[in-house]
């Protein structure tokens, strides 16, 4: 198949960037130190990429990654980083080990009752989101074992600082929620010390453990921010409408790449060589450097990644023209 065989709009993944950009975190955190966010990318093909440079364990945000990482063999060390109250179907897990996220008794509980065996203790270290307050954690990390619950450690997700656009100052503020995470963890206990995402990979060494997910296909937001990862992934789209200038508007174009197939949720995404004035629900609307017409192909970034995969059934893996391979984005949903 070739690239223009596809129809759009269709996720297509450079195979060679996508290589690169899993070399360069494994060589950074290599082997158990990094455990992949699967949330980025949906797909136990790209998963099992990340296995084969190394990784051993995985991070998943819902039950059915954890599920579907687990079916696909890849279950030796899932996290599920994020809280739940009905744990019944990770209990009921045989070939996996499934560690799970908790922040308050209610959360404890559900995990004892589910049949969960491992917890982490979830510490908010700056964003405003799920975690419990530093100074709570020990006190829940001992009514977990009570419960009868293993507590391998803590972990803290510095998520507001991801894409802080100054990178001295996001070192900076990343070591200040890094010490309210040690801070739990000495009081916590366990060998575990987990966090971090593709925009701190290379400035928090306080973890043990990393749960970047972005780098691998990476997107307009996290590229501003200089992290240091290709952009791999784009969204494929096709030249519907071209309007010639006129004396009260600039020539533009439109391509079937919408908001339906894009996640918006960090701004507009980018074409290469244009000008993106906005989004509406089946395409996006843009003035290019260069004259387009009806039918050419056009390459979308988009501004976040993880929605945006998320939109989409499958990804194509190509090279050049080429479309090396298919893979089905096979943990969507819940």
């Amino acid at each position: 198949m070739r690239l223009g065989d596809l129809t759009t709009p269709a996720l297509v993944v450079d195979a060679e960037a996508l290589e690169s950009n899993l070399a360069a975190m494994a060589a950074r955190w290599p082997g158990e130190t990094l455990r992949p966010h699967v949330k980025a990318h949906k797909t136990t093909a790209l998963a099992a990429r990340q296995a084969a440079h190394g990784a051993t364990g995985f991070t998943c945000a819902t039950i059915r990654e954890v599920e579907g990482m687990a079916a696909a063999g890849l279950g030796a060390d899932l996290l599920l980083a994020n809280e739940v109250l009905d744990t019944r179907r990770l209990g009921a897990l045989e070939d996996a080990r499934v560690t799970v996220a908790v922040d308050s008794p209610e959360t404890v509980e559900a995990a004892a009752a589910g049949g969960v065996r491992e917890v982490l203790i979830d510490v908010n270290v700056g964003m405003p989101r799920c975690g419990c307050r530093p100074s709570d954690a020990g006190a829940l990390a001992d009514r977990a074992r009570a419960a009868g619950l293993s507590v391998r450690g803590v972990m803290g997700y510095e998520g507001h600082l991801q894409a802080w656009p100054d990178p001295d100052e996001r070192a900076k503020l990343t070591q200040t929620a890094m010490e309210l995470l040690l801070a739990a963890h000495a009081d916590v206990g366990g060998d575990v010390i987990s966090g971090g995402g593709t925009g701190t990979s290379a400035c928090n060494p306080w973890v043990t453990e990393m749960q970047a997910g972005s780098y691998a296909l990476m997107d307009s937001a996290y590229t501003a921010a200089g992290v240091g990862y290709v952009q791999a992934l784009h969204v494929l789209g096709t030249v519907v409408h071209v309007s010639a200038a006129r004396p009260d508007m600039p020539a533009y174009a439109v391509a079937d790449v919408g908001l339906k197939a894009l996640g918006m949720d960090h701004g507009n995404p980018s074409v290469p060589g244009a000008r993106v004035w906005f989004c509406s629900d089946e395409h996006v609307t843009f003035a290019a450097d260069d004259p387009v017409r009806v039918g050419d192909r056009v390459l979308v970034i988009p501004a976040h990644v993880d929605p945006t995969v998320a939109y989409h059934d499958r990804m194509h893996v190509v090279r050049d023209e080429d479309v090396l391979d298919t893979w089905s984005v096979d943990l969507r949903g819940w």
